[in-house]
């Protein structure tokens, strides 16, 4: 099934689709979400961020044939960096190229991401499922350029709006063998298959939460492909995976 969240009368509402309907759901004074009596069509919906994490765990150099492309050996334990929740914005939004002469290469990096659904630290590959609500698009945005001057990861990957996610989530995904790919202006830039991941998604979330505690809604990147590029303001990126949908975002200029 898949979740989506939307802005409905100035308010955000959690729906599901059905077909092309959004069907609204009410929180009730439990905490329980239930459907409502409304609902809206797909098309033409105000989306938001599916989801609201603390935070996004990210992998690095994740796929064997990323791997390759740089000429680097495949990792014994996965390399793993943190993106704020304020950079995390939904489809449709865009992305701020950073101004005043700080960064001079932004890249795009397409990836499947898992959502997790509950408090969890130290879960058991074997039992990942049970800690995983669903899967969505990850767009992890990158100042290449500092990622390389700083020596560390954190200023590059941590802009504000450098982690375009959406447009859903979806709970009924095998993420064993899918297709992950990014589109700019048009044009297939990434494209390969989570078979490739070095470490698989069960695998993930057993070495991340040997590390930390993650909460409800938040965020595991799983890496990207080989065919990362930059973007430049008046582009459009699209980070597509295959059974859970697009992702699409504008790049523009930042202003004063």
């Amino acid at each position: 099934m898949k979740f989506y969240q939307v802005m409905v009368d100035g308010s955000v509402r959690f729906s599901f689709l059905d077909g092309e309907t959004l069907m609204l759901m009410e929180e009730l004074p439990d905490g329980r979400w239930q459907k409502s009596d409304r609902s809206m069509p797909l098309l033409g919906a105000r989306l938001l961020p599916p989801i609201a994490p603390s935070k996004v765990v990210a992998l690095g150099l994740n796929y064997k044939n990323h791997a390759l492309e740089m000429k680097l050996p495949i990792p014994e334990e996965p390399i793993i960096f943190l993106k704020p929740a304020t950079a995390v914005i939904g489809p449709g939004e865009a992305i701020v190229y950073p101004g005043g002469g700080l960064t001079h290469r932004v890249d795009y990096e397409a990836e499947l991401g898992i959502v997790i659904a509950q408090r969890c630290r130290k879960v058991k590959a074997e039992d990942a499922a049970g800690v995983i609500m669903g899967y969505t698009c990850v767009n992890d945005v990158t100042a290449r350029d500092l990622q390389g001057k700083d020596g560390q990861w954190t200023r590059a990957k941590s802009f504000d709006t450098f982690c375009p996610i959406g447009p859903c989530i979806e709970t009924e995904l095998d993420p064993a063998d899918i297709k992950v790919r990014a589109i700019l202006n048009g044009k297939v830039v990434q494209e390969s298959s989570t078979a490739e991941l070095i470490f698989s998604v069960p695998k993930i979330v057993e070495l991340v939460t040997r590390v930390m505690t993650l909460l409800p809604g938040d965020i595991i990147a799983t890496g990207t492909p080989p065919g990362v590029g930059r973007m430049k303001p008046g582009d459009e990126i699209t980070v597509e995976v295959e059974g859970i949908g697009r992702l699409t975002n504008p790049v523009v200029e930042d202003q004063p």
